[in-house]
């Protein structure tokens, strides 16, 4: 499996309306590809790293984030691009905001996962069908049918339940830090931040997966196909509807009249029986 098939793939199962997302992490030494946009150098400012992964996957562009580039401190915390500082590990990032008590916050925070510092350097993300590397994670955005599909086929060969945990922040950690620390698939509800500064809408969700899966996925996404479980999810319309009782009255008098006839070529009218004089600028004659 390569990120071009899998794409494809995912593409023709789930018809999702953005680009699958790949995002890989660079450790010191190993280079982005030269196309990639760096924020500083070509948008003039440091951005949040959601913006850069709607960036990659609603624009189809390579971007490449640094310690520099990110101006949000959460995500450089979680991953591992700064050290974890001692007001966020008290909870005051989150009280007030999230949380009604520092205790609390410090609680929230310390369930965020997390790389170890220094261990990554760079985050990289593109969409997939452009990739010049395999990824570490694939991310797909779309409806919750198109992830329920996705949920599907990672669980086609193995069966069983998909445990995730959910947040209303910092949900670039778990699409990424968790399924690289965990090997596992995690389904995504948007944080806050990915609506707000990253231009998540509200119908979307997200299906998250190491690189490690593409290949089964891609067979469950086939094998799910074969077994009729597809999108657009099929509606049971061949049934006959149910009208209200005057629809249905209306129904059984129209039946019980003479369906209408085309109209002559002789000119005459049989749309209008009785002979009565009609108006042309009504459409009569």
């Amino acid at each position: 499996m390569d990120p071009l098939s899998l794409a494809r793939d995912i593409d023709r199962a789930t018809r999702v309306a953005t680009l699958p997302l790949g995002v890989k992490m660079l450790a010191e030494g190993e280079a982005p590809p030269e196309r990639a946009k760096v924020p500083g150098r070509d948008f003039g400012h440091p951005i949040a790293v959601c913006q850069g992964y709607t960036l990659a996957r609603r624009n189809g562009w390579t971007v490449v984030l640094s310690r520099e580039e990110i101006n949000c401190p959460l995500t450089k915390i979680a991953y591992g691009l700064d050290y974890p500082a001692e007001e966020w590990l008290r909870g005051e990032m989150c009280c007030g905001m999230y949380t009604s008590t520092l205790e609390a916050g410090a609680r929230t925070e310390s369930q965020v996962p997390r790389f170890e510092p220094g261990r990554f350097r760079r985050i990289l993300a593109f969409p997939l069908s452009r990739a010049d590397r395999e990824p570490d994670v694939v991310v797909v955005y779309g409806n919750s049918a198109q992830v329920m599909l996705l949920l599907a086929a990672s669980l086609q060969e193995r069966g069983g339940y998909l445990t995730c945990r959910f947040s209303p922040r910092i949900d670039c950690s778990e699409s990424v830090v968790r399924t690289m620390l965990t090997g596992e698939p995690q389904v995504i509800l948007p944080c806050y931040g990915d609506r707000v500064m990253g231009g998540t809408e509200d119908h979307e969700m997200a299906f998250a997966f190491p690189w490690s899966r593409a290949a089964e996925i891609g067979r469950g996404l086939e094998g799910l196909h074969r077994g009729g479980v597809r999108y657009p999810i099929p509606m049971p319309l061949a049934g006959e509807p149910r009208f209200p009782p005057k629809y249905v009255a209306l129904d059984q008098a129209l039946a019980a009249r003479p369906a209408p006839t085309p109209r002559p070529s002789d000119g005459s009218n049989r749309s209008n029986p009785t002979g009565a004089p009609v108006d042309e600028r009504f459409g009569g004659g």
